[in-house]
């Protein structure tokens, strides 16, 4: 089986490479900038989903029978100051693919990955969020999703382009770099390290979120391709939700170090819905489908990802740190 995964540069991406090599798939990835390691299996190539031509010839010699549609612009307050380029990237680089499959005249599944953030704010009576809510996203981000969602719906509709949508819920794990759960365990490792002080700056800690690793995420896309409904969409994510202070106070339950917690206005957004979670009964009943890895593994492997990291990435600024620390005991 031929299997494309666009954006396989990104973290999804990466685990799924993997999870479809694993599987013995012929991969193709593609993004626009070169991954920090191709799995092997996976076959890689530079192309931006916003150059049909190339996107063109890619899928007309590699014919895909699946494909995993994960390129994107995924920062919402990158799309607050970069407005356009997120729309492009995502409805516009949409709208290319499913052209490109058209025009080369081949029939594979289309696994679409959609957000949460297309739902806006959600009240407390309507959580956990079903697909049947209304979408009133915050941000340029969440409308760009939108737009990949429906153009999904309707190229199934006018054409039978047999695509499923996934509305993905936060999603993190190991690797995984810019969310609330890699930010914190970052700054834990580096409080550990001595890089910083022993004070761990948070923004607004009483936000909450249901939060899947993804490893459990990839699993679910790859289950969407086999089993869900063509023009269908689902909500993808944990059932249980933590707020920003169970966080902290798992990592640091996991850190060498002990911290203060100390609030930065400057790491506060404007926008951000008090609490982010989705009803994924339709998905599960579909799949049967279950999320296997709790949050304190999740938190675990990514604070060890960030000592690896810290470490591989910066040795003289590790050394020097490590040293200042000594000191500072000594004193």
């Amino acid at each position: 089986m031929n299997v494309m995964i666009t954006g396989a540069g990104g973290f999804i991406g990466g685990f799924l490479a993997r999870l479809s090599a694993d599987a013995g798939c012929s991969v193709l990835g593609i993004d626009v900038s070169e991954p920090a390691e191709v799995v092997s299996g996976e076959s890689f190539e530079l192309c931006d989903v916003r150059d049909e031509a190339n996107l063109s010839r890619l899928i007309s010699n590699f014919r895909p029978d699946r494909i995993f549609h994960l390129a994107a612009q995924s920062f919402p307050t990158i799309s607050l100051t970069h407005p356009r380029e997120t729309m492009d990237i995502n409805a516009g680089g949409t709208v290319n693919l499913f052209e490109c499959v058209r025009s080369c005249l081949i029939t594979p599944v289309v696994v679409v990955a959609c957000s949460s953030a297309e739902y806006g704010p959600v009240a407390s009576s309507d959580l956990p969020t079903k697909e049947t809510h209304p979408l009133r996203p915050l941000h340029p981000y969440g409308v760009s999703k939108v737009a990949q969602d429906l153009l999904a719906a309707q190229y199934f509709a006018n054409y039978s382009i047999f695509s499923v949508r996934i509305r993905i819920f936060n999603c993190t794990g190991p690797g995984k770099v810019g969310d609330v759960c890699s930010d914190l365990a970052r700054r834990a490792v580096e409080i550990e390290m001595g890089m910083l002080a022993p004070s761990l700056k948070v923004g607004n800690t009483t936000t909450r979120r249901a939060i899947i690793d993804v490893r459990d995420m990839v699993r679910a896309l790859w289950l969407a391709s086999e089993r869900c409904e063509a023009g269908e969409v689902y909500n993808v994510g944990a059932t249980h939700v933590y707020s920003v202070e169970e966080l902290i106070e798992t990592i640091r339950t996991h850190c060498r170090a002990d911290f203060s917690v100390e609030q930065d206005p400057a790491l506060i957004r404007g926008c951000d819905e008090p609490v982010i979670a989705g009803d994924t009964t339709k998905f599960r009943l579909c799949t049967g489908w279950t999320p296997d890895i709790d949050l304190v593994k999740t938190l675990q492997d990514m604070l060890d990802w960030w000592r690896v990291r810290l470490v591989s990435s910066s040795p003289r600024q590790f050394s020097n740190a490590r040293a200042c620390a000594r000191t500072r005991m000594n004193r």
